[in-house]
């Protein structure tokens, strides 16, 4: 297991923080310190994480829930044992709330077809935000086609903030399901669910959270929440990839029909018909990916033993001190500036283009993300093409963010 507890981490020891992450100590391009800042995109493993998937392997591997020997009862503890610590990680009444996923795209695309499409008529429609990750649009515009549902979104200001009122005043009866993001993955804006959930509550319309870049950066707790959905990815809260999970109230997701089909989801098959699982196994059909919830228990032990609270912590003094030093440098634009964030900053610099710039950093050894980060709609909202963004981790130093600046200082004469 890791070696980061709570107790040892009383005043944040970063250097041991840091020494869990064995890339973190990679240099590239000639011997230049990696300066990892591309954190919403994925996040890095720690070692203990990296050791139970190879543990997996080595001594374990088997499949779940298909054999009555040792290996096959190992594997099954292990991977159900995940499913609980994740259910205990977000606060669900109930591990059986909790379907296993490939992560956020699947679980919303199992909400969309399962639970959506067969109570789409035509003029019904799907309420999102213009801050949306593609996966939290595209599925809902896919079960539109097939029903005559339509999508629309409420919008931002300038700053980057959901205008919650207008967001309400759009929930009318035609509305069959809302979806936004706790936090954006490109803008860093955290969205006031509670309030919104309430409001969805009294009208009757469900509400899905995107949880993706929620979950890995502050406690959540999806009862108090009080959202109906709650999506959120494994990879970005230091978990393997291809692993993530749909959090729904019971009673959901017993009214909710298959979404795939195949073994393991039955409770008996004849060539006449079939009847299903209980959930969460009516949801998962076929072979997991076994070692990698494996892993992703670990990583919710991991972040536990650090505490979220510390980590949100941490990462809001990394953010306060970027922005402050970032708005240093000359010609640079931050896109996003709500009042409340997370540790995301997206910017771009004066007459030059996001994906040279962000190829001159990582010459200086500096990763960060630069595109549309899946989020057309909002860029087109700002009017640009793309921006770079740099996202961070509780494992990122301030000295890491000076990296940064300089790096953009120096890309910065050199695009002159």
């Amino acid at each position: 297991m890791s070696s980061v507890s709570a107790a040892s981490l009383a005043d944040f020891d970063i250097d041991r923080v840091r020494a869990d992450y064995p890339l973190l100590a990679r240099t590239v391009h000639g011997g230049k310190p990696l300066v990892y800042l591309d954190n919403a995109n994925t996040a890095q493993k720690p070692a203990c994480v990296i050791e139970a998937v190879d543990h997996f392997y080595r001594e374990r591997n088997a499949n779940v829930a298909r054999a009555v020997h040792v290996l096959s009862e190992e594997a099954t503890n292990l991977y159900e044992g995940a499913r609980s610590a994740l259910a205990r990680f977000i606060n669900a009444g109930s591990a059986q709330e909790l379907v296993l996923t490939s992560g956020t795209t699947m679980a919303t695309n199992l909400v969309a077809y399962s639970y959506l499409l067969p109570r789409l008529r035509p003029g019904d429609s799907v309420l999102v935000t213009r801050m949306e990750h593609h996966a939290n649009i595209v599925p809902w515009q896919l079960v539109g086609q097939r029903s005559g549902a339509t999508l629309k979104a409420a919008p931002i200001n300038a700053r980057g903030e959901l205008l919650v009122d207008e967001f309400i005043a759009m929930l009318t009866p035609e509305v069959k399901l809302a979806a936004l993001t706790h936090v954006s993955n490109v803008l860093g804006t955290v969205n006031p669910i509670a309030p919104i959930a309430a409001a969805c509550r009294k009208r009757g319309i469900p509400l899905l959270v995107d949880g993706s870049q929620a979950v890995p950066h502050m406690p959540v707790d999806v009862r108090a929440l009080g959202c109906d959905f709650y999506a959120f990815t494994g990879h970005k809260m230091c978990g393997p990839t291809g692993t993530g999970a749909l959090w729904a109230r019971r009673e959901i997701l017993a009214g909710m029909p298959p979404f795939f089909g195949g073994g393991e989801m039955i409770r008996e098959v004849r060539i006449e018909g079939s009847t299903f699982a209980d959930p969460p196994a009516r949801f998962e059909a076929g072979t997991p990916n076994i070692a990698g919830f494996v892993g992703l228990g670990v990583a919710v032990d991991y972040l536990q033993g650090i505490g979220m609270s510390r980590i949100a912590a941490r990462e809001q003094e990394l953010l306060a001190y970027a922005t402050q030093q970032l708005k240093q440098v000359p010609g640079l634009r931050i896109i996003g500036e709500a009042a409340h964030k997370a540790a995301v900053i997206s910017f771009l610099i004066e007459g030059a283009h996001a994906h040279d710039l962000a190829t001159l950093l990582d010459l200086e050894g500096v990763a960060v993300r630069s595109g549309h980060h899946c989020a057309h709609p909002l860029m087109q909202f700002y009017g640009v093409p793309a921006t770079c963004r740099a996202s961070f981790a509780f494992y990122n130093t301030f000295a890491e963010v000076d990296a940064l600046c300089i790096a953009l200082n120096k890309a910065r004469t050199l695009l002159a």
